[in-house]
């Protein structure tokens, strides 16, 4: 059977908490291979509602393996804050169940302050950040100066990398006219929450080599999406990690052979958080209309969504450079009782015409789309199970963007009902 990694194919927000619950029941091991509890997930199993940051998917559901690899950024904090939330919710998390990754990156309270001193800094040019620290923690890992999990076992070593660590963060804090991190307080907060997060430390890459030799199922599970990543997506409007496919290997320590098919979330519109350049955003009713019906608040700021028609051509182009081989298209509901629905086809820079969004930031401020018009539906697809539930023209609808982005529609979601999703074909089918 297959292994499947699943990474959204837009600026996030696409709706992957459903989707992922809905194939973690299917899979033996759920794998988180990127990103921070900057991303948030919510999930909807038997009535209750689950938020989730940091935990995968699959810790909702017995009997299943979950996994934080090394490729994400771990808040020793807010993971002992979410495990206990989970666990007041009746979910049992235990070191049986939960693993993660030995050489994972700690984000500190200096990230934290000195993401949002900079982005206060930036005034009106802010990228946007959740303020939480995830790119300040990638850059100390790049910069070899970070925290790990490991660490945190040897207060010696310890000591050392806060050492290295507070000579970078506390001159950027003095820059920025920030307090200084006090070194022997954040060794105490550190020593203090190391007996919580420890017992989880696993050599992840050697669990999974195991799980793939015996035959189970790994799902691989993205944060953010595409059009978010650092070297692919919108620059420098972006997270700091790598969000595509590619990511779900290097970041768990597995090979990329391992992988066997890619799962693109794609909402039926777009959205997005935050700043950066938006083609195809609404600034009327309709727009106002989509963020209503679709409820488009973030799981973990809540901070409104902006909203647009589909684009077809990021979505084509976020396909290409994630090596994704199918889609699972989210909340078509949303789009009943519009008369007349618009794709982005194009887009017209300077008078010339673009079936791509080039790289340049300044191009893409300039970025015209170019839009085809399709017609709307009446009839409601909430609720709908089968093809033969959908109104004639939704199902031209998701046929044409089937088209236009070059890849087949696997699964279709009409509400955010776990059961209410339409399955062409299984993705751990291979």
């Amino acid at each position: 059977m297959a292994n499947v990694a699943v990474v959204g194919s837009q600026w996030g927000d696409e709706g992957k908490g459903k989707i992922v619950d809905w194939l973690s029941e299917r899979a033996d091991v759920v794998v988180r291979f990127q990103g921070g509890h900057n991303a948030g997930h919510t999930l909807v199993v038997d009535g209750v509602t689950y938020k989730l940051s940091l935990l995968p998917s699959g810790v909702v559901r017995p009997h299943k393996l979950s996994v934080i690899g090394n490729g994400v950024v771990v808040d020793p904090w807010a993971l002992a804050e979410e495990i206990e939330r989970i666990r007041e919710q009746g979910v049992a998390i235990t070191p049986d169940n939960l693993k993660i990754a030995e050489n994972v990156t700690l984000i500190l309270p200096p990230h934290g302050r000195l993401d949002r001193a900079r982005e206060a800094a930036q005034g009106k040019k802010a990228i946007g950040t959740t303020g939480r620290g995830i790119g300040p923690a990638y850059e100390d890992k790049v910069g070899r100066r970070a925290v790990r999990l490991c660490d945190l076992a040897d207060p010696d070593l310890l000591s050392d990398r806060l050492d290295q660590l507070l000579v970078h963060h506390n001159a950027l804090l003095r820059g920025l006219g920030e307090t200084e991190i006090d070194k022997a307080e954040l060794m105490a907060q550190l020593l203090e929450i190391a007996p919580k997060v420890l017992p989880y430390v696993d050599r992840v890459w050697q669990r999974l080599e195991a799980a793939r030799r015996s035959g189970k199922r790994i799902l691989f599970e993205g944060a953010q999406g595409a059009l978010l990543d650092v070297d692919h997506g919108t620059y420098p409007y972006v997270t700091s990690s790598n969000t595509v496919a590619g990511q779900a290997a290097a970041g768990s320590g597995t090979g990329p052979a391992v992988i066997n098919q890619v799962l693109g979330i794609t909402k039926a519109y777009t959205t997005r958080v935050g700043s950066g350049p938006f083609p195809t955003e609404l600034d009327d009713e309709i727009g106002q209309r989509l963020g209503e019906r679709g409820r488009e608040f973030g799981t973990v700021t809540g901070r409104r969504r902006r909203c647009g028609w589909f684009d077809a051509v990021l979505v084509r182009q976020a396909i290409q450079t994630g090596g994704i081989t199918g889609i699972a298209l989210t909340k078509l509901d949303v789009l009943d009782g519009l008369s007349e629905l618009k794709i982005g086809v194009g887009y017209e820079i300077d008078g010339q015409r673009y079936d791509y969004l080039p790289a340049s930031p300044a191009l893409q401020a300039k970025a015209v789309p170019i839009y085809e018009t399709l017609p709307g539906w009446g009839e409601s697809t909430q609720g709908a199970r089968s093809w033969g539930d959908l109104p004639a023209t939704a199902v031209k609808y998701v046929r044409h963007i089937e088209e236009l982005v070059g890849a087949p529609v696997t699964l279709l979601s009409t509400s955010p009902d776990r059961d209410d999703t339409i399955l062409m074909r299984d993705p751990f089918a291979g």
